[in-house]
């Protein structure tokens, strides 16, 4: 199961920057109406159509909030400006719980930092002690770890003109989720042989202050 959820995480955020599908749905908005000297001349403007989902989407969106998702294929979510703007506040609900499991799980990575750091001089129950607190620890954080992962892949869609989202704030926020990913990776990996195998405590530690330190600035640079 450990396994099946760290490739899932990883295949979720490579999907994240590589799925550019085009999606191909509109909403007219109204115009004001035109004199006849306007149609007469040709001056008149043509109507506006808006999408009603933006033309990039993560293959995790498309699967549930994509034109033939399966909340629009069970009619839970049917695909109208009016459902649109009900999904968009679910998006910021959702957004908003990200960041908040976001810091569970960047308190949960510090636990393990310290817990680490004592195990290293540790011997003898005190290490016993501490290891089972350590992998609780470790049990707790990868469920807010994956919680967090599962609120932003699985948001609904942006608006199609939501130029801020597309800002350097988040591209530096995915970027240093592949680097806190691999090292949440690594923990997990080295977590199941530390134990038969001492010499890896100080690499373990290694990968989790590694995550511990791409993680905290992936959380703030989701404000900018």
């Amino acid at each position: 199961m450990q396994k099946l959820f760290i490739l899932f995480l990883f295949v979720g955020l490579q999907v994240q920057a590589q799925d550019t599908t085009s999606i191909q749905s509109y909403v007219d908005i109204p115009v004001e109406p035109t004199s006849n000297d306007q149609m007469a001349t040709g001056l008149v403007d043509s109507p506006v159509v808006e999408p009603l989902l933006p033309h990039k989407m993560l293959f995790t969106q498309r699967v549930f909030w994509g034109p033939n998702g399966l909340l629009r294929a069970m009619n839970v979510a049917p695909l109208t400006a009016e459902g649109r703007e009900k999904e968009l506040k679910v998006r910021r609900f959702m957004l908003i719980s990200h960041q908040v499991t976001g810091y569970v799980t960047l308190a949960g990575f510090l636990m393990q930092g310290i817990l680490e750091a004592r195990l290293n001089k540790a011997t003898g129950a005190t290490y016993d002690q501490l290891y089972k607190a350590q992998q609780t620890t470790l049990a707790i954080t990868n469920i807010a770890y994956g919680t967090t992962a599962l609120l932003s892949l699985t948001a609904p869609p942006k608006q199609f003109s939501d130029r801020k989202a597309s800002g350097g704030g988040l591209k530096l926020h995915k970027y240093l989720a592949i680097i806190h990913l691999t090292g949440f990776v690594a923990t997990n990996i080295l977590a199941g042989k530390v134990a038969q195998h001492s010499e890896l405590r100080p690499y373990r530690q290694a990968a989790t202050f590694t995550t511990l330190a791409a993680f905290a600035p992936a959380l703030i640079a989701l404000k900018f």
